[in-house]
């Protein structure tokens, strides 16, 4: 539900900052904007898939009397139930968030209300999450200890490649705690791929090696692991 939570919240504010965009020009006598932020309407709930979801949408001050008001596509005040959101996690993994397909991954959540969802505000969500992504690849590695780590390279059929592949580690701390470790681009499996990986977390401090590794038979990981 966070995570869900979190997904919405991120499009809305999109909507908003291109919403602003619009009225960027519109300034009053001194200078100031005539349309900006001004908070958020009222804390409200949306019934979906895995339960309920608290969402809020942002507000905007016409200072100019115009009239302006902003009206989010994704959040319409009549939205109460969304479609099962199970499926929007699979959507955006299957059709790889691209901005042709992005209202149709969305529609598995809300309906036709996606439509509403522009090219230029799915490129600015798609640049946040990269930056996120990019952070969290540089992330400090010092502190976790790793007891078990299941290693896998995953095919999908999102770039025409057959030979391209997401290099997957998840560990289990030795509090119990499941986490995703690494999820990076590969060749094949190769030694050399798994190899510039594993350097990778050692040199962001992972030192201590997992006491166990389970993978499958691909030699690529078992050739580089020493």
């Amino acid at each position: 539900r966070k995570g869900a939570r979190d997904l919405i919240t991120k499009a809305v504010e999109a909507e908003l900052a291109m919403f602003l965009e619009q009225y960027a020009d519109k300034t009053l006598d001194d200078g100031r904007r005539a349309v900006v932020r001004n908070g958020y309407l009222p804390e409200r709930t949306v019934q979906t898939g895995i339960g309920d979801v608290e969402v809020k949408v942002p507000r905007v001050r016409d200072r100019s009397g115009q009239g302006a008001a902003f009206s989010s596509a994704l959040l319409p005040p009549y939205l109460k139930r969304a479609r099962s959101i199970e499926e929007l996690i699979p959507w955006l993994y299957l059709k790889g968030i691209s901005t042709g397909d992005y209202q149709e991954a969305l529609a598995a959540l809300l309906g036709d209300q996606a439509k509403g969802l522009s090219a230029n505000t799915v490129s600015r969500l798609k640049k946040q999450w990269e930056d996120e992504h990019a952070d969290w690849q540089k992330r400090d590695l010092s502190e976790p200890r790793y007891v078990y780590w299941w290693v896998d390279g995953v095919y999908s059929n999102v770039r025409m490649d057959d030979r391209l592949c997401l290099l997957v580690i998840i560990g289990v701390t030795e509090h119990g705690r499941k986490e995703l470790v690494a999820v990076e681009d590969g060749r094949r499996e190769s030694e050399a791929s798994w190899t510039e990986l594993l350097t990778g977390l050692r040199e962001r401090g992972l030192t201590n090696a997992p006491k166990l590794a389970i993978g499958d038979g691909a030699m690529g990981f078992w050739s580089a692991l020493s």
